[in-house]
């Protein structure tokens, strides 16, 4: 099987709302956006996957380790994702820091289940969210500096939304992504969340995180510059899903995250897919 091949069943399998908007890119750019997921997914699954923290540590490691192969032009990674990404990383020029800063936020994963402050969070967020909306620029295409920086915040608006789906499912791998700080301040113990038991306070703190992901998505868009918008527009597409989603998740009733997970059907993602690209995204 080609490296391509491995990536492309990769994505595939995993149903994600991640590739939804891309499907509107050139053919070398859609597989380098399906590289780039591919490489995210196998980081995460090292994370989620293995029960051994040490055994994922050494995994993670070993990633760094065949990554930097990836930029050393006589050599050949071993992974099939990393053969892959070898002409992605050469033909987009992905510098390498912020693919290693995914593997530095998936290894926080393995050591930090609770976070003090929003500030903490989103040092969290930026390595796991921020740099993959920074790649995803790249490979897209830009202008101004400034694009960057639109996409590392967008990027944080999309994390922002899987923490805000994922509060139950996470709470049930005793793992809570909202600010330690938050639940104190809106009086929502952490026994609350890890016992799945939705409260008049649970619902405001989620109200609190809703308002704040809403608000990011805001000043991301107005953050793009104009001559930017054509080449950044399926950046926007996945943006605009997500954003849906968040929108979904309101109207579901904010506590309901402790009970089940929200998804957006396939077919409602790629009518929301067009509907963007023709008419664009306002949050």
């Amino acid at each position: 099987m080609k490296p391509i091949d491995y990536c492309r069943e990769k994505a595939q399998a995993s149903g994600s709302s991640f590739l939804a908007g891309f499907k509107f890119l050139s053919a070398k750019q859609q597989d380098a956006m399906l590289v780039l997921y591919a490489y995210c997914r196998e980081l995460d699954d090292v994370v989620d996957e293995c029960s051994d923290v040490n055994v994922a540590r050494q995994t993670l490691a070993w990633w760094r380790s065949d990554l930097e192969k990836v930029f050393q032009a006589a050599s050949v990674p071993e992974h099939p994702v990393n053969q892959a990404l070898q002409s992605v990383a050469a033909d987009f020029v992905l510098p390498q820091d912020e693919l290693v800063e995914l593997i530095n936020g998936m290894e926080m994963d393995l050591h930090h289940v609770r976070y003090q402050t929003f500030e903490d969070l989103q040092y969290y967020c930026y390595r796991v969210a921020g740099v993959v909306g920074r790649l995803i620029a790249r490979i897209l295409g830009f202008q101004h500096q400034q694009t960057l920086e639109y996409a590392e915040k967008l990027g944080l608006a999309l994390q922002l939304t899987n923490i805000i789906r994922d509060v139950g499912e996470d709470a049930r791998m005793g793992r809570i992504y909202l600010p330690m700080d938050e639940l104190q301040q809106f009086n929502v113990p952490a026994h609350t969340i890890l016992s799945y038991t939705p409260t008049p306070e649970f619902a405001a703190l989620m109200r609190f995180q809703f308002e704040r992901a809403q608000q990011t998505y805001r000043e991301a868009v107005a953050s793009l510059p104009d001559a930017d918008k054509k080449s950044q527009k399926a950046g926007l597409v996945m943006g605009s899903i997500y954003h849906a989603l968040l929108l979904e998740i309101e109207r579901d009733g904010l506590q309901n995250v402790l009970q089940y997970k929200i998804k957006i059907p396939s077919p409602r993602k790629m009518r929301i897919a067009l509907w963007t690209w023709l008419f664009g995204f306002k949050p």
